[in-house]
């Protein structure tokens, strides 16, 4: 379509249009997004080569002391006066092959199979008392081998760093400029590298309480860590995708596909309404706060803050003893005018999705509000006087002024609230815990998102490799729709202007 016949086009038949050449290339989308993953993926194989290849010709062209630090870390720093920075290498290499031989290997040696001892429990011919005899623990074997596998891959980075720091002040050696001593090196890390001293430790520490428990999570994934194979008792072994091929299975006892595809349905249907009904909701308020004769606006949006500053977990508590059948105080309310009780949260699946819907408004809606009254405050004012000018309704001001500024502005905050809706643990947790309760489905109810489901089978029945699994599908899944969303948006394809 021509631009000419698109300006022309009614706000409905413009995001009817839009609507419709988002599908027709998501495709197309999908295809670039997946093609992207596939160039760094070649990238990072080059970037490996190379380096081996780098690795190789420091070692041919490097002299004795070089040569010698590949295989005694510092070697090449000790010899021409680093004696600090050399030092601290061979103690990284003595402290690693220290922690290998009286740690590592322990666990290592198990880890292919995580444990093949169990634990038994045998007639103390003495007192002829049953004794329990300790075999192999499988969480510590998993638990302890990634760790071993990281702190190896970390000092395979110093290893690394040590063969560069090893030619590097060969080279300096050999063409007779200074090697700086390792004093001048640290005043480095509090001018041109002060930014590795301001993330080293941020990194450590997310290294340390993120990434390792998130490989060991994504390890269970990968195995039959769920009853009878419970640790320490008993073992549990690797089982590759199988544990992923019975989520969408429906074996005798555990409907997982079934269940999984249904509450797959509900918590997208769930973040769609939760996420568009409280931004347009939201927006809507916002404009009545901000229009020009409303008085008092620095009240109402006090009220709104106000509303934000209860704690979530206190409002969703609140409003779910408010809607109980026969105590509730709305069903009260209901009942002394004359009405019928309305079971909200009890047997209807319906009625309890609409209600988590509804409630969520009034815990989504300020937030909203807040952000968009910033925004609309942003808008140019002249754009809205040359709207009057030419005849504008305020109809047609919103849909040409108004919601394409905001929907260019606030994309990735819309994307960000969907991701989050579908993690929307607190209010279906707090508000329903899950209910209605569904026999045809696997320790889940009718309002049981992913999320809630996952901390449900961790917690009540310890099927932890469903959980791992289903969250490592839920990750890729929002990972995915977050990057292919954003990078058709306006928004990420030009940042710098609005039109």
């Amino acid at each position: 379509m021509k631009y000419i016949d698109y300006v022309q086009l009614s706000p409905l038949e413009k995001f009817t249009h839009k609507l419709s050449s988002f599908f027709t290339n998501l495709p197309k989308h999908i295809g670039n997004f997946f093609s992207a993953i596939g160039r760094f993926f070649v990238r990072l194989g080059k970037g490996i080569v190379n380096g081996f290849s780098n690795y190789g010709t420091r070692f041919s062209k490097g002299d004795g002391a070089t040569k010698l630090s590949y295989l005694v870390m510092g070697s090449s720093n000790i010899v021409r006066g680093q004696y600090i920075k050399g030092g601290i290498m061979l103690l990284l290499e003595v402290l690693y092959f220290l922690f290998l031989f009286t740690f590592g290997f322990k666990y290592l040696g198990k880890f292919g199979t995580l444990g093949d001892t169990p634990t038994q429990s045998n007639m103390d011919p003495v007192t002829h008392r049953m004794q329990r005899v300790p075999g192999d623990n499988s969480m510590l074997i998993l638990l302890y081998g990634v760790l071993t596998i990281v702190v190896t891959i970390v000092f395979f980075v110093f290893y690394i760093i040590n063969t560069k720091s090893a030619y590097h002040v060969q080279k300096l050696s050999e063409s007779g400029h200074h090697i700086p001593s390792f004093q001048e090196e640290m005043k480095q890390f509090g001018d041109e590298k002060f930014h590795i001293t301001l993330l080293s430790i941020p990194v450590l520490l997310i290294s340390i309480f993120t990434l390792l428990p998130l490989v060991f999570m994504i390890c269970i994934a990968f195995t039959n860590y769920r009853p009878p194979n419970l640790a320490p008792n008993n073992l549990f072994t690797w089982v590759g995708l199988d544990t992923f091929r019975e989520v969408f299975e429906n074996k005798q006892g555990a409907n997982m596909g079934s269940t999984f595809l249904a509450l797959t349905e509900w918590t997208i249907v769930w973040a769609f309404f939760a996420t568009f009904i409280n931004y347009f909701a939201g927006m809507v308020v916002a404009l009545m706060i901000n229009k020009k004769g409303i008085k008092y606006k620095a009240l109402w949006r006090t009220l709104f803050v106000i509303t934000v500053a209860v704690p979530q977990f206190v409002t969703l508590l609140i409003m779910n003893q408010m809607l109980q059948l026969d105590t509730g105080a709305i069903n009260i309310l209901i009942e002394s005018m004359g009405g019928q009780q309305v079971n909200f949260i009890g047997d209807d699946p319906l009625t309890a999705k609409i209600t988590v819907i509804v409630v969520n408004l009034w815990v989504g809606i300020p937030y909203t509000i807040l952000i968009t009254s910033g925004i609309l405050m942003n808008i140019p004012e002249d754009l809205y006087e040359s709207a009057r000018i030419d005849g504008a309704s305020p109809a047609r001001t919103f849909f040409s002024i108004t919601l394409p500024y905001m929907i260019f502005v606030t994309t990735p905050y819309l994307i960000t609230t969907f991701i989050n809706n579908i993690n929307n643990f607190n209010v279906i947790y707090l508000l329903t815990n899950g209910g209605p309760t569904a026999t045809e489905y696997y320790q889940a109810g009718h309002t049981d998102l992913l999320v809630t489901w996952l901390f449900k089978l961790t917690m009540s029945t310890q099927d932890y490799n469903y959980a791992a699994a289903i969250g490592i599908l839920v990750f890729i899944v929002c990972a995915s729709l977050s990057l292919i969303t954003f990078n058709v948006t306006k928004s990420a394809k030009d940042e710098e202007a609005f039109s």
